[in-house]
């Protein structure tokens, strides 16, 4: 069969959601665009991260809530007997979740009149490809390439994935709850999956290598996070490190030791690794390119280009934060200084959300970061259990707060920080304030619903000035 060619001015190279992101606008600002994708659209945060994730989040606590209601009862509301698990029925659910919306990128990629080329593109030099497609083989030439490859998880040497050992990936799409659950790794990953484990009816134990967990999260920030743990009875072994797996008679051993040389073993079903992740670099030709590197990350400058003429880079290949909504943004902004814009990558911060039991959000500077970057500042706490929307949902009472951290001299905010149950869906009011410049009067002068949890980011404010209403 005769080798198809195809010559494009834009070639993007994954679908995820930097990828498509980026061809969708080349697409909407008539650039001659191909997008290559081996797998489906949306890439590792819509197929196996982030939506997927939140979704058996989700059946987990309404589960967890559900239990609640049973016996006595809460809230006036008594169930006879709790409720039944099916974790195969809640994965058929949040498999539905993850088509519709994969469907949906592919309609907009076809909106926006992006040629799609199925298969694994593989570079001979910086500016062509071959892929492998079911119709045969297809060379693509391009005059600029945006490299979007994404990342995988990081797997350890002693703990090879496996039967027993799986990544998140894999722990998204068991067919039934494990008894015994292992998470090694307790950053944000290893604890917004082990939680939702532990709701569902495993017993869950956390290993950790360092001495505290969310290690990138302040003290103030964790704490309400180590209380539920402590409450719930989910097991945390930290300064512990994972040493490997024996099995025996069917039984599966992960064995560990701790920094004072305490050896430990623990009987488990499955091993969760959650030690991060790492650029997807290997085996696609980057080393025909080639391109400067940083470390294991493509070397870009502030508007994604590469030491190589017309080649991009975008997301989670170029470093950390590793987020969906940065290598969106940077998507977005590659396609438009292709078309002729002036553009940079210049925010002032990139929000960050943990959907742990209670969740937490950060954007912008800690108290703590600020006084190292040189600042002198004012800072405001309120807490949640003086809102009254909060007490209204039960999220009152898990030690959560908002807190506001502005330069002392002139106002201006530098961080906004919170934790607390429903505080991710404040995370784009924070954000906008600080792109904004926002100061405390600003915040404070601004007329917030009642009753609502937003009502916290101003009392924050007024805290930083000294006269919080309500606290």
């Amino acid at each position: 069969m005769a080798t198809k060619s195809i010559n494009t001015k834009v070639l993007v190279v994954g679908a995820g959601p930097g990828g498509y992101v980026a061809a969708i606008r080349c697409g909407q600002l008539g650039l001659d665009t191909t997008i290559v994708e081996a797998d489906r659209h949306g890439g590792t945060c819509l197929i196996r991260g982030c939506i997927p994730s939140k979704a058996l989040i989700h059946a987990a606590s309404k589960l967890d809530d559900m239990r609640k209601h049973a016996g006595k009862g809460v809230l006036g509301i008594k169930l006879p007997q709790e409720p039944e698990f099916d974790l195969s029925g809640a994965v058929k659910w949040k498999d539905g979740v993850v088509d519709k919306l994969s469907r949906g990128v592919g309609s907009l990629l076809g909106r926006a009149k992006v040629r799609e080329v199925h298969g694994w593109a593989t570079f001979s030099d910086a500016k062509t490809c071959t892929v492998d497609t079911d119709e045969g083989e297809v060379t693509i030439h391009a005059e600029h390439v945006i490299l979007a490859n994404g990342s995988v998880a990081t797997e350890l040497p002693n703990l090879p994935f496996g039967e027993h050992v799986i990544s998140s990936a894999e722990a998204l799409n068991l067919p039934e709850v494990p008894k015994r659950l292992a998470v090694v790794g307790a950053g944000y990953i290893g604890l917004e999956l082990g939680i939702a484990y532990a709701k569902m009816g495993s017993t869950v134990t956390f290993v950790e290598a360092t001495d505290r967990i969310l290690p990138l999260y302040d003290a103030a920030l964790v704490r309400p996070v180590e209380q539920y743990l402590k409450k719930n009875k989910l097991k945390v072994h930290l300064s512990t490190k994972a040493q490997g797996v024996k099995v025996n008679k069917g039984v599966a051993t992960l064995s560990a030791k701790s920094d004072h040389g305490d050896d430990l073993n623990i009987k488990v079903d499955k091993v969760l690794v959650t030690v991060g992740r790492k650029p997807n670099t290997q085996g696609w030709g980057l080393e025909n390119m080639p391109v400067d590197m940083d470390g294991p990350f493509v070397k870009v400058d502030e508007q994604c280009r590469t030491s190589v003429s017309k080649v991009w880079a975008i997301g989670d290949l170029v470093g950390e934060p590793m987020l969906a909504h940065k290598g969106s943004a940077q998507g977005e902004m590659v396609a438009e200084i292709i078309a002729g814009q002036r553009r940079a990558f210049e925010p002032v911060a990139i929000p960050a959300v943990c959907f742990t039991e209670p969740e937490i959000i950060g954007v912008g500077l800690s108290p703590d970061e600020a006084k190292a970057a040189g600042y002198e500042t004012k800072v405001g706490n309120f807490p949640l259990a003086a809102n009254g929307r909060a007490l209204s949902m039960e999220a009152g009472a898990d030690g959560g707060f908002v807190r506001i951290t502005a330069r002392a001299d002139n106002h201006v905010i530098l961080g906004i920080h919170a934790v607390g149950k429903h505080v991710s869906e404040l995370s784009g009011e924070f954000i906008h304030a600080l792109e904004m410049g926002s100061r405390l009067e600003d915040v404070a002068g601004t007329i917030h619903v009642h009753p609502t949890m937003t009502e916290a980011f101003p009392e924050s404010a007024l805290s930083a000035l000294g006269h919080a209403i309500h606290a």
